[in-house]
């Protein structure tokens, strides 16, 4: 008979009392409570933490491990894991994390023998890593396109584990693994299934659901280049760009994974969807509603509701209703607008726009609080001062444009520029130079002070915890989750540096072999520009829920490092944006697994397996549309295949790559220099912030964080103020009010709603799309609703000053090169 096995150990008496060394670690973090420690366990109205989902111990269920999935504390007594059970330690810690979000999504429980490694784990895995990788990279050339996200795996995954748990044998197989001598023993069906193999699946599913950023780089050589890559070069190219950022993610960990300060908020739905999904299925709820009746109540309102503004009265999902009652006033639509307009209507009654930026329900208060102020400082109160004050000729442009502008007004044509798909200083005389919107102009200031504001911020407040962690190791760890995750071997170093060198190796032959005009050692900087920001920027993400990227600064560092050469800067934009995405994906994915109790080794090899099998099923689906499709990427295919984000792409190559930098940002140029100021605002904004903060550590000033104040709007251009202001409402009445007003109700509901939400419209967007989108020509409800928003000013991108034919703004011929 299985016992619970809970080691006590004396305590001593610390020389400082220890909740106030607790606090002493947690003075620059802004999600800790400093009264949390207070709050009785049952406060919190949870179900019952102490009792495993699903565990054989309580349930009755017979599970039959396998040797991957076992730790070594595990195979040398059957035991049920509690908070104590490995540690070896004078400390009396507590069994709950500091953090009521994690509190509220995470169970401070696991079960050691709870099959990991298993055949309908890896079938079922594998299977969706495959369907949803090449759905999504078949689609994504469309327009209008579709995109499955991991979510929709999360939620079919458990049906389709409960129906192999059902269906298969209870054969156990033997594997013989190559060049290790051993064999796997597994068994077709070792019992119910369980969270931990539902988990490594949709971890599966979201390493691949993004397909590989490297494929646009290929077809772009295809369509606007006329090369034919050949097989090994697109292999070697797109596998080297997706590994490289797995092997920094391992660097990473110790960092970003391990500390409970590093709570990573989107993980925390997962988790809390996980949970629902899995603790009470198939049972019932006595006392109150469950919290998986309550995400099935909500996912079905949701997805009921968002066929209104997703397609039966579209007008209410952008609701510039100030616009429809003076559709071609040029200021209203300027400021009220939400396609080319700032969006100020403030109000959307679709989920999908509210959550453009990630869900409000998620993202801590004060990290709303800062982007929205940033919002209204930068978007709401300077860019209109400029745009009416025709600042860098901005009349003459939408306001706010994801696009860049010639001299007549229109979108910027690449194509004018180019002779034989080389850039041409000659043709570029002769045709214009550059215009941004203003939208555009500060969102590339304000990621330009993100950039420096990153390095500063964060080694003016975690320089010391850096450090520290350098030298601990996860059973220092005081954090209840560390503790468990104590039982099972961790991956070692040596594992990820040794990917992150194959795939280095693999990237600097594509580099050296093929004829790509970038040199090695722009190759080494932007994989350098990467390593450099994978802890600062997973620090803000892990604390904030806001991603710094990289794809502003690798474009224009690209373009003053190789000018003149568009498929050199694709590449270095390939290895200096793509390496940090992916490293922080993968981050968010460990964290995700040291929450839900994943081995360590398990999660590194699922992860691994998946990401190498998306790579080639990407290149395959890609090579059959380009070899089959007739008219692929061009603006009259008949199926829609026009790839539109491929237009984007290379336009982007051609402006920095082969115009170059220089003539956007350098010397001379007309936003210099302006927008340089920026990286100097960004490096000294966050010292008085700190210093002030260090001065009054009880006062506001903690939560004041200017990398999250650059970087939060600055996805605005595409997205507009509506987005922001509805998102940060929402995000006042529950991660606020409601936190403070109803606890109890937070604690057991919100990251459930989100999920819920989340899922509704993830599920609505694809069945919109299959449905009625698909078919040839389309369903389409021609009536006032679904046309009032179209037929403003703001949505056809009319300028606030309009120019004659012919007429011209800015440097005439001659004045520009």
């Amino acid at each position: 008979m299985a016992q619970v096995i809970t080691v006590h150990t004396p305590k001593a008496l610390p020389d400082v009392p220890e909740d106030v060394e607790l606090h002493l670690a947690h003075l620059n973090d802004p999600n800790y409570s400093f009264d949390s420690h207070e709050w009785p366990e049952d406060s919190f109205e949870l179900d019952d933490k102490r009792t495993p989902p699903e565990s054989p111990l309580s349930t009755g269920k017979h599970y039959e491990s396998d040797i991957e999935t076992q730790s070594d504390y595990s195979r040398s007594s059957s035991h049920f894991a509690t908070s104590r059970a490995p540690l070896q330690s004078d400390t009396d810690y507590d069994d709950e994390s500091p953090y009521p979000e994690v509190r509220a999504a995470v169970p401070t429980t696991d079960e050691p023998l709870m099959p990991v490694n298993t055949f309908r784990m890896w079938f079922i895995g594998l299977f969706f890593s495959i369907l949803i990788s090449g759905i999504n990279q078949f689609f994504n050339a469309r327009r209008p396109a579709v995109f499955i996200t991991a979510l929709t795996v999360q939620l079919l995954a458990l049906p389709a584990g409960k129906a192999l748990e059902y269906i298969l044998p209870t054969w156990r197989l033997r594997i013989s693994l190559p060049f290790t001598g051993k064999s796997w023993v597994c068994s077709l069906n070792p019992g119910p299934f369980n969270i931990k193999e539902h988990v490594l699946i949709t971890v599966m599913a979201n390493v691949t659901a993004g397909g590989a950023y490297a494929t646009d780089t290929i077809l772009t050589q295809r369509v606007f280049y006329g090369e034919h890559p050949s097989a090994s070069y697109q292999i070697f190219l797109t596998i080297s760009s997706q590994v490289l950022g797995f092997s920094l993610a391992g660097v990473g960990r110790r960092y970003l994974v391990w500390p409970s300060a590093m709570i990573w908020p989107g993980a925390l739905v997962n988790c809390a969807l996980f949970t629902t999904l899995h603790k009470n299925y198939g049972r019932k709820e006595r006392r109150h509603i469950s919290r998986q009746r309550f995400f099935v109540y909500a996912l079905i309102a949701s997805f009921i509701w968002y066929w209104i503004p997703g397609y039966l009265f579209t007008a209410l999902s952008v609701f510039n209703w100030v616009c429809w009652i003076a559709p071609q006033n040029a200021v209203v639509n300027v400021l009220f607008g939400t396609s080319t307009g700032l969006g100020m209507s403030t109000l959307t009654l679709d989920w999908s726009m509210i959550a453009y930026i990630g869900s409000p329900l998620v993202t801590p208060w004060w990290a709303q609080a800062n982007i929205i102020s940033s919002v209204f400082l930068w978007f709401w109160f300077i860019a209109p001062i400029m745009y009416f004050g025709n600042v860098f000729y901005a009349k003459f442009m939408p306001i706010s444009a994801a696009v860049t502008f010639d001299n007549t007004g229109l979108p910027y044509q690449a194509a004018n520029v180019l002779t034989n798909g080389i850039f041409d200083a000659n043709l570029y005389r002769q045709y214009s130079p550059i215009y941004l919107p203003t939208t555009f102009i500060i969102s590339y200031g304000l990621q330009f002070a993100a950039f420096t504001a990153t390095i500063v911020h964060v080694f003016l407040w975690y320089r010391k915890d850096i450090a520290h962690q350098f030298r601990r190791s996860l059973r220092e760890e005081r954090d209840i989750h560390s503790r468990l995750m104590c039982l099972y071997p961790e991956v070692p170093d040596w594992w990820y540096a040794q990917l992150g060198l194959v795939a280095f190796v693999m990237g600097a032959v594509v580099i050296e072999v093929f004829d790509t005009q970038l040199p090695i050692w722009a190759y080494v900087i932007s994989i350098a520009i990467s390593a450099l920001y994978i802890i600062p920027s997973g620090i803000i993400q892990a604390v904030t829920n806001q991603t710094i990227t990289l794809n502003v600064i690798s474009e224009v560092v690209g373009g003053f490092l190789v000018p003149g050469r568009p498929l050199a800067l694709m590449l270095f934009k390939t290895f200096g944006f793509v390496i940090m995405s992916q490293a922080l994906a993968f981050t968010g994915d460990l964290k995700l697994g040291h929450y839900m109790k994943i081995p360590p080794k398990m999660m590194f090899t699922t992860q691994v397996v998946a990401t190498l099998v998306s790579c080639f099923v990407v290149i395959g689906v890609q090579a059959w549309q380009v070899q089959n499709i007739a008219d692929f990427c061009s603006p009259t295919n008949p199926q829609l295949f026009t790839c539109p984000n491929l237009s984007i792409f290379n336009s982007a190559a051609i402006i920095w790559g082969g115009i170059g930098a220089k003539r956007v940002f350098g010397h001379g140029a007309l936003y210099w220099p302006k927008t340089s100021w920026f990286f100097l605002i960004g490096a000294v904004l966050p010292i008085p912030f700190y210093f002030a903060a260090r001065r009054w550590p009880a006062s506001k000033l903690k939560f004041v964080n200017i990398p999250v104040f650059f970087t939060g709007p600055a996805i605005m251009p595409p997205a507009t103020g509506i987005n922001f202001a509805s998102w940060a409402l929402v995000g006042f009445i529950f991660q606020y009010w409601t936190r403070r007003k109803h606890f109890r109700w937070w604690m057991r509901f919100n990251y459930i709603l989100s999920a819920a939400l989340d899922s509704s419209v993830a599920i609505g967007i694809v069945l919109v799309f299959l449905v009625l989108q698909l078919p040839k020509g389309g369903i389409n409800l021609n009536w006032w609703g679904n046309t009032v928003w179209q037929n403003t000013a703001d949505a056809m991108g009319i300028p606030f000053t309009i120019l004659a034919p012919n007429q011209t703004f800015g440097p005439t011929i001659g004045q520009f090169s």
